[in-house]
């Protein structure tokens, strides 16, 4: 299949889990939009995320490089400590390689890997917050290019409403990057629309299992963790939120479509990393619990690729891909030659552009996901699933294996069966290997004690009995 280069939008929210939308098959979210990019494009079924948590997962999108390469490793606050974590400074985006081969780019809503109230290197147009992304509802704050703004109502048609104004603005001689970037799946659960709430406060929720958490994944939901009081509230805040989301995608797809632009437009549609919302009796992704944890709602993602002129329709794919090789897939997707930068900055993802177009590729797709979030390093196949834990500055908790097969809401460790002492060796040998060609001194995580902050109340940093932070301010 070949064609001209792509436009590319990438909507990438916040703590949106993949078991949340129709088209990942639950049974009473209403998700038309996400539904029409599934079964008009490509649904990536084992689509996960690098680190179960905001920055670390973004920075690997931007980057295409692991959290133990660009060095952020935990979600990064901004407004009191960002003179202490640099961000991705020095680091290469994708933004800066596609805006040197000729495409305007922009970033609308969340950056959230450093200050997001001052632009970018590579962004042509740049609106995000001026402080942070609170609230949902009310007056928000905004930094456009630059230039701090207040904004009152539902924060989410607003950055619609930029993004549309991007579309229409843009050069017309140029193709196009946009990432639309969402946060109404980010707690606090509340202030999403009336009309929404309502409708879901009338659900059985029956795709949430009513269960208490597993003893194997630690200590469930640390104090500073948004409070659950309510859980059918939440449920309703969250599929809201969910659908709110939905209806702004239809907004940039009717767009698209009305300037003639949909069919050479790469449209993606991901989150960082998943979230559990009571799935498991959890309320977060993977700092619901001490120590940090991998369960598969917290690192599986939604991952839907649409495009027109270059993709096949309909298509789902079943290999375990993540954000590492969706930002080598965006630019292949775009033309861009990455040898020479697979050997420069040594990235750890691979395109699968060939794979869902169904073209041979130079070798077999890999079998094993990884991901990593600290001190603590995970490796997951079909069958199995292994949780490394190393020492920090809140002790060394103890590894975690899981047999998906017999156990896929991974309940029981069996991390000391000596019957599995062969699949621990050799899972143990593949994720020792990945990360031993991929980290960088100074930058991996099992030297993340010696880092800088990220907010001062990251998991290994939070005292296992009661939950509070250890780090003195």
């Amino acid at each position: 299949m070949s064609c001209e280069r792509p436009n590319i939008v990438v909507f990438l929210t916040d703590d949106h889990g993949q078991w949340a939308a129709r088209c990942y098959e639950n049974t009473e979210l209403i998700t038309p939009n996400m539904d029409y990019l599934a079964t008009s494009g490509v649904k990536m079924n084992q689509a996960y995320t690098p680190s179960p948590v905001c920055s670390p997962a973004r920075a690997c999108l931007y980057t295409g490089r692991l959290p133990s390469q660009h060095g952020i490793h935990d979600w990064l606050r901004e407004h009191d400590l960002e003179n202490e974590h640099p961000g991705l400074t020095g680091e290469v985006t994708i933004a800066e390689l596609l805006q040197q081969e000729g495409y305007y780019t922009g970033l609308v809503g969340k950056w959230h890997c450093g200050r997001g109230c001052e632009p970018k290197p590579g962004f042509d147009r740049w609106f995000s917050y001026q402080v942070n992304q609170y609230p949902h509802f009310g007056a928000i704050r905004f930094s456009d290019q630059g230039k701090p703004i207040e904004q009152q109502g539902h924060q989410t048609p607003f950055l619609t409403d930029q993004a549309i104004s991007f579309l229409r603005q843009r050069p017309k001689d140029k193709p196009f990057l946009l990432f639309v970037n969402y946060v109404n799946t980010h707690s606090p659960h509340s202030d999403q629309p009336k009309r929404w709430v309502s409708a879901y406060r009338k659900c059985s929720f029956r795709d949430i299992p009513d269960e208490g958490p597993s003893k194997a994944h630690g200590r469930p939901c640390p104090p500073w963790a948004h409070a659950v009081t309510n859980h059918r509230e939440e449920l309703a805040q969250y599929y809201a939120a969910v659908s709110f989301i939905d209806e702004q995608i239809g907004r940039v797809l009717d767009e698209l479509e009305g300037m003639g632009a949909l069919e050479n437009t790469l449209v993606v549609y991901t989150s960082d990393h998943g979230h559990m919302t009571g799935r498991h009796g959890l309320h977060s992704k993977g700092n619901a619990t001490v120590p940090q944890n991998f369960i598969d709602d917290s690192i599986l993602v939604p991952c839907l690729l649409f495009w027109k002129k270059g993709l096949p329709t309909g298509a789902v794919r079943n290999e375990p891909v993540d954000h590492c090789d969706l930002f080598r897939t965006l630019l292949d997707a775009a033309g861009v030659a990455t040898k020479d930068l697979e050997e420069e900055l040594n990235l750890p993802g691979r395109s699968y552009l060939p794979l869902i177009r169904g073209e041979s590729d130079r070798a077999p797709w890999r079998t094993a996901q990884f991901c990593e979030y600290g001190n603590a390093r995970m490796i997951r196949t079909q069958e199995y699933k292994l949780i490394r834990r190393y020492p920090g500055p809140n002790g060394h908790f103890p590894d975690e294996l899981y047999d998906l097969e017999n156990d896929p809401w991974e309940r029981v460790n069996r991390v000391n069966d000596l019957s599995l002492s062969d699949v621990k060796m050799e899972l143990s040998r593949q994720l020792d290997a990945h990360f031993s060609q991929y980290e960088i001194p100074g930058r991996s995580g099992i030297d993340v004690a010696r880092q800088p902050l990220c907010n001062g109340h990251e998991p290994w940093h939070l005292d296992s009995e009661t939950g509070r932070s250890m780090v003195e301010r």
